[in-house]
């Protein structure tokens, strides 16, 4: 049996019974029920989950996804800001006329054409399509690109500003390619290996300039 005291009033007014329930409140029974910053973050996140939906997939199951989904985006930031926006394939976009003749082939491919005419001893094919994969070849690097009226001398003119160390055999490559391609005389095999050569210096000359960049 519960004794209230003569002295407490059984009727408060409005503004008593507020204040005996702000008293009830604060104490430490319910100050330790109340949601901690964690408690109403953690429901928010849960909450925040339970509203995702990838395809048919709602709800929980959808984190998973959800979770690979930014893992992946935060990979392409990644990339992006250690080795910056990809640059485009230049080899699939250079391709037309090179010295005089319409050609849509990469330079590995007169390349190999190149060094299948010299198996055959057609030295004169050999030389053209070496030095035409030297073209090609610094075009799709960037280094240097041809129009339809690029002259074999105004290409190796340029390509000497380019890369200086190979000037000579620019020049020699240019002389062997009019001999063959214009001036109608047969080629050799020392000039084929000449031109042969130049195309291999390009290419390590190209090779060594990108190490070098990486290490600096």
């Amino acid at each position: 049996m519960i004794v209230l005291p003569v002295d407490v009033p059984v009727d408060p007014d409005v503004e008593q019974a507020k204040d005996w329930l702000i008293q009830e409140l604060s104490g430490p029974q319910y100050q330790a029920a109340r949601p901690t910053l964690f408690d109403l973050i953690a429901q928010a996140f849960w909450d925040w989950l339970s509203s995702l939906q990838i395809g048919t997939v709602q709800g929980p199951p959808a984190f998973g996804l959800g979770i690979i989904l930014v893992l992946v985006v935060g990979a392409i930031v990644v990339a992006f800001l250690v080795f910056g926006v990809p640059k485009l394939n230049r080899r699939s976009s250079v391709t037309g006329a090179l010295f005089g003749e319409d050609d849509e082939r990469d330079s590995a491919a007169m390349r190999r054409d190149a060094e299948a005419a010299a198996a055959r001893s057609d030295w004169s094919t050999a030389i053209a399509e070496m030095f035409r994969a030297v073209a090609r070849g610094l075009a799709e690097r960037g280094v240097l690109s041809t129009t339809p009226g690029t002259t074999a001398s105004g290409f190796a003119s340029r390509a000497t500003e380019a890369l200086p160390t190979l000037g000579d055999g620019f020049a020699a490559s240019a002389r062997a390619f009019d001999d063959v391609r214009y001036l109608g005389r047969d080629g050799t095999r020392e000039q084929y290996e000449q031109v042969s050569s130049l195309e291999a210096d390009v290419r390590r000359a190209k090779a060594q300039a990108q190490a070098e960049a990486v290490s600096a």
